[in-house]
């Protein structure tokens, strides 16, 4: 090891295992990545030259590690007043995005921002969500041994959790879905009252079918989506021949055809007609060249990343550490299953992109953040420990003038 690689893993502080399987997953997952995106070039009007999206995907990796490095480094308590800061600016976000925003790769909904100065997108549901997350734990923890009644958590909790998603809903129904699911299950495991939950679990299934009802019933409201809904779920349900289920069919030959070993890595065939190879549908692409040996590995590698979340929930004693870690951490392994299930058809086209591995900046940035929040956690209590192991330490030395006037 070079003396410049001890120094700055000497700075990296939390959970080991989870360095080594970001990592991991970040260099693997330029492979994939390379191979897969041989399509997007020649549909760009190249010729087939990936090398440009190959440095794209170094450069939003390179930014993602930057900021989980920094985030780590913050003592994850501060983050309680960094949510509460966050929550009305990604609202206002998510609210100019909804009516001013624009579409990229063939959406038919405004997901995206421009950021002129940096000549660059940003997809503001992805913040939101991170910072909704987080800002439930906040409540959560502060409320953890007060009586909480729906009407005392309405305005403080569910109305952001509601106007979040609310806005989230008309361009993207599958993130504003997995949003929801995710605050229910943390609200849940925070101990929120089961009766109070169930109540806004109802609320909530009352809200999103007026919003269906009154999207089908006046679809110029939000022009393609209604269409959008209609096919994926005839899709999934019916096996019509569509766009989003030529491209499943496409996954699930890629699949087959990689057999136990694969095809070897760059001899896919099907990244040649899967318009999103490089990311909602790159695990079918992993399976065609490296087999269901490579596809294995990677689900794999989540499961290890899901055991070492729960390692440092169970051991943080801290109420806010524990359910912050639940809240960022729960997602990035919900949202790689649902990407793998989505490539073997056991879910409908969601669009959402396997954490680490697809390309794609603001998903990976948005990852990145979410690892340095819990290893922010990890370096906390591995600190208060470390303290209180040199306390108890110091207290068990004996006082050399005791010692004196015993021997005296």
């Amino acid at each position: 090891m070079t003396p410049g690689l001890k120094t700055y893993l000497s700075h990296l502080k939390g959970d080991k295992t989870i360095w080594a399987l970001v990592a991991l997953l970040a260099v693997f997952s330029f492979i994939p990545v390379y191979t897969a995106s041989s399509n997007l070039a020649y549909l760009n009007g190249g010729s087939g030259n990936t090398l440009s999206y190959l440095l794209k995907h170094f450069a939003h990796l390179s930014v993602g590690f930057v900021f989980m490095f920094l985030v780590h480094k913050i003592p994850f308590r501060y983050f309680k007043g960094l949510s509460l800061i966050l929550i009305p600016i990604v609202i206002i976000l998510l609210a100019y995005t909804l009516f001013q925003g624009t579409t990229i790769g063939g959406a038919n909904a405004s997901r995206w921002i421009q950021v002129p100065i940096v000549n660059m997108s940003f997809q503001t549901s992805s913040l939101a969500s991170l910072v909704l997350m987080v800002y439930v734990a906040k409540y959560l923890a502060k409320t953890k041994d007060e009586t909480v009644t729906l009407k005392s958590s309405f305005l403080p909790l569910w109305l952001p959790v509601f106007m979040v998603i609310g806005l989230i809903l008309p361009a993207n129904f599958s993130t504003a879905f997995l949003v929801g699911f995710g605050v229910f299950v943390l609200a849940f495991v925070g101990g929120y009252p089961k009766r109070n939950l169930l109540a806004v679990l109802g609320i909530a299934i009352a809200g999103a079918s007026i919003f269906v009802l009154t999207a089908f019933a006046f679809p110029s409201l939000f022009p393609n989506r209604v269409d959008t809904w209609k096919s994926r779920i005839e899709n999934f349900s019916s096996g019509e021949s569509t766009q989003e289920q030529y491209q499943v069919e496409k996954a699930k030959i890629a699949i087959a055809s990689g057999g136990i070993a694969g095809n070897g890595i760059g001899k896919s065939v099907q990244r040649n007609f899967l318009p999103q190879s490089s990311s909602d549908f790159i695990y079918a692409i992993i399976i065609e060249e490296m087999g269901l040996i490579g596809g294995f590995g990677v689900m794999l590698a989540y499961l290890i990343l899901l055991y070492r979340i729960a390692i440092i929930t169970t051991k943080t004693e801290d109420v806010f550490g524990k359910l912050v870690v639940v809240a960022v951490g729960f997602p990035i392994i919900l949202q790689a299953f649902i990407n793998m299930g989505v490539a073997v058809e056991l879910f409908p086209v969601t669009g959402q992109t396997l954490p680490l591995i697809s390309s794609g900046g603001t998903s990976i940035w948005m990852t990145c953040l979410a690892i340095g929040i819990i290893q922010s956690v990890k370096a906390g209590w591995q600190t208060e420990k470390e303290e209180e192991q040199i306390t108890a330490s110091d207290s068990e030395m004996e006082n050399p003038l005791d010692v004196l006037s015993e021997t005296i």
